[in-house]
């Protein structure tokens, strides 16, 4: 077995006894790995070993990796999305996890007619820590944005992502993963649906999971440090 494939297997068994842990199913919470800056190769030996969600960070990284990677993997869009990338991004990925704004939601779902596709899947990320460093509407925008969002033809919303600060302790993040979740219990009130919660990376996805994550985005505990600069 390889490192990479050792890796995911560690980060599978953490997911299952952090599950375990808060009374849920290990299936409950999907693995999206994070493949931001590491080569195909790298990302082809995760797929070969079973990861079948990928995040990427940037469109031209995912334009030049999908091809050579291969496989069946599903990928996630997970940083954040200019607005004119918007027809690159209906066609290499399969869910945006990082609309924050009607623009460019409205955008995603006018290349989605252009391609013929008949729906996308979004998050809406939301910056519950109030981080001007952080994209992200507020939490008091977020019904709004829903709202404007679902009457959309082709989008589908399925639930809220988030990015909390960095702490050294993980715990310290755990007040930001609450109050994701009780903003979507809150705004699925009435909205059926509305069931996914995208929060905790390789420092905290475990307290993440404990207070309800459905997604959770790991790389450097898969891959270890990244290998160069990021992409623009």
């Amino acid at each position: 077995m390889g490192q990479v494939a050792e890796n995911l297997a560690i980060v599978r068994e953490r997911i299952a006894v952090a599950c375990r842990r808060a009374g849920r199913a290990a299936d409950e919470v999907k693995l999206v790995v994070v493949t931001k800056t590491h080569p195909a190769e790298l990302i082809s030996e995760a797929v070969a070993a079973g990861a079948n969600r990928l995040g990427e960070n940037y469109v031209q990284e995912a334009a030049d990796k999908k091809p050579r990677v291969g496989g069946q993997a599903q990928w996630h869009f997970i940083g954040h999305l200019q607005t004119n990338k918007a027809r690159q991004a209906v066609e290499l990925f399969d869910v945006v996890e990082t609309v924050d704004r009607f623009k460019l939601g409205r955008e995603l779902d006018k290349r989605c007619q252009a391609a013929a596709r008949d729906g996308l899947d979004v998050l809406v990320q939301v910056n519950v820590s109030g981080e001007v460093s952080k994209s992200g509407c507020s939490p008091d925008e977020a019904q709004k944005l829903i709202d404007e969002l679902a009457a959309l033809p082709r989008l589908r919303v399925r639930g809220l992502m988030t990015m909390p600060p960095w702490f050294d302790d993980p715990e310290d993040a755990r007040p930001y993963f609450q109050g994701l979740r009780a903003l979507r219990d809150r705004l699925a009130a009435g909205r059926p649906g509305l069931d996914e919660l995208s929060m905790g990376m390789s420092g905290d996805f475990e307290v993440a999971i404990a207070e309800g994550a459905t997604i959770v985005r790991v790389g450097t505990a898969i891959f270890g440090a990244r290998c160069e600069a990021p992409q623009a």
